[in-house]
């Protein structure tokens, strides 16, 4: 009688091993896989970086990106390393693509604006710039606001006569929190929250980082997946 109890008990805790690794599995699958509803969101499509290596753009296209923005350029010299390579692909693969920088608070708006205009090319049918703004581990300077609002204006006025379309502002909550930007400077949002749209800003975004997690054919690897307001 006592063993069969005990067996018993263990096979029940084998099915329940069993069961917890299946919906584990699942979850996985769900949340690598999930994207907005294309019936409230037709525009859907990647942004990356040389953190995600060698990308097939035919796939991405066939896959249902629309679009891509790659990063191009951070803060005043540094340089992605697949820019050159992402661009031209992204194009020859029949997608729109755009540029992203990212800001360093720790350097001169005119010097980041160079970096970008003298790596970037100016494209007609691109689309607009990115200027992605969040804290990072390796600038701990938290300027006062009108000093950050000031400088990202100088960016924004400098890259925008490079590329002649309004600059697209991808902040982070922290940094809106910390400096308001959405109600400072005047262009654009893209926000970032997975699986929820985000709320953080003071005015609605234009564009959605909607996962970071998401996996597709094309790309090792996560990768962030975005969509346009209606």
């Amino acid at each position: 009688m006592g063993q069969r109890l005990f067996a018993g008990r263990i096979g029940r805790a084998a099915l329940g091993t069993m069961v917890l690794a299946l919906i584990a599995v699942l979850g996985w699958w769900f949340v690598t896989g999930w994207h907005p509803s294309r019936k409230d969101y037709i525009f859907q499509g990647v942004d990356v970086d040389e953190t995600q290596g060698a990308i097939h753009w035919p796939t991405i296209a066939a896959g249902g990106a629309d679009f891509a923005y790659v990063r191009a350029t951070m803060g005043t010299d540094g340089r992605d390393t697949r820019f050159a390579a992402n661009w031209a692909d992204i194009d020859a693969a029949g997608m729109r693509r755009g540029a992203i920088h990212v800001w360093s608070f720790c350097r001169l708006a005119a010097d980041q604006a160079n970096n970008f205009n003298t790596n970037v090319p100016h494209v007609d049918d691109a689309l607009p710039a990115a200027l992605l703004i969040d804290f990072s581990p390796d600038c701990t300077s938290h300027p006062e606001r009108a000093l950050v609002i000031a400088e990202i204006t100088r960016f924004i006025t400098m890259v925008e006569a490079h590329t002649g379309k309004p600059i697209l502002l991808k902040v982070s909550a922290p940094v809106e929190a910390a400096y308001t930007l959405s109600t400072g400077v005047n262009r654009p949002l893209w926000s970032m929250r997975n699986f929820f749209s985000p709320d953080y800003a003071a005015r609605p975004w234009r564009m959605w980082q909607a996962s970071d997690v998401r996996r597709i054919d094309g790309i090792d690897g996560p990768v962030r997946w975005n969509v346009v307001a209606r």
